[in-house]
């Protein structure tokens, strides 16, 4: 197995464990990440998200593969999300395609693409039918994202002073 594709391996099936810290390994300190809930976030920020959702998943399954590496430095990894949305009590089937930069072992960029508008249908319902596919809708949800990442760091960091 190349290296690359190994690294994305790991990623993977650590999040299938809910392994945050091992998931967090395998990015450079310097990550970046996109995608369209979260949007464009760098490095800590990053590592708190994936801890902030392996805590919080409820019913998580995660399936990913095949992975397809596009030359030594970019790779692309289609992976599936099923989980139950917490704030609606309603379960989510999303279909997500990775595509990330390795650089000496490590994942330095990643961006996650998924329609935002085929998600706010499975996890806000009918509000999501009817608004999701606005750019009003589709902000809220990105500062909800947000806020929720600043809570939990503001809770992680209260609790570890």
């Amino acid at each position: 197995m190349h290296p690359n594709e190994s690294i994305i391996t790991q990623f993977y099936q650590a999040f299938q464990q809910r392994n945050a810290a091992q998931m967090n390994a395998c990015y450079t300190d310097l990550i970046i990440f996109n995608d369209p809930a979260f949007g464009v976030m760098e490095g800590k920020d990053v590592r708190d998200m994936w801890t902030m959702l392996c805590a919080s998943a409820q019913e998580l399954q995660i399936d990913f593969g095949p992975i397809q590496l596009l030359d030594e430095e970019y790779a692309q990894c289609p992976w599936r999300a099923r989980y139950r949305f917490r704030k609606t009590n309603r379960m989510v089937d999303n279909h997500i395609v990775a595509h990330m930069r390795l650089q000496d072992g490590k994942i330095i960029e990643h961006t996650d693409q998924f329609d935002l508008y085929r998600w706010s249908r499975m996890a806000l319902g009918w509000k999501g039918f009817l608004f999701g596919w606005s750019n009003f809708m589709q902000g809220k949800i990105r500062q909800q994202a947000h806020q929720s990442l600043a809570t939990f760091q503001a809770r992680q960091t209260a609790t570890s002073a």
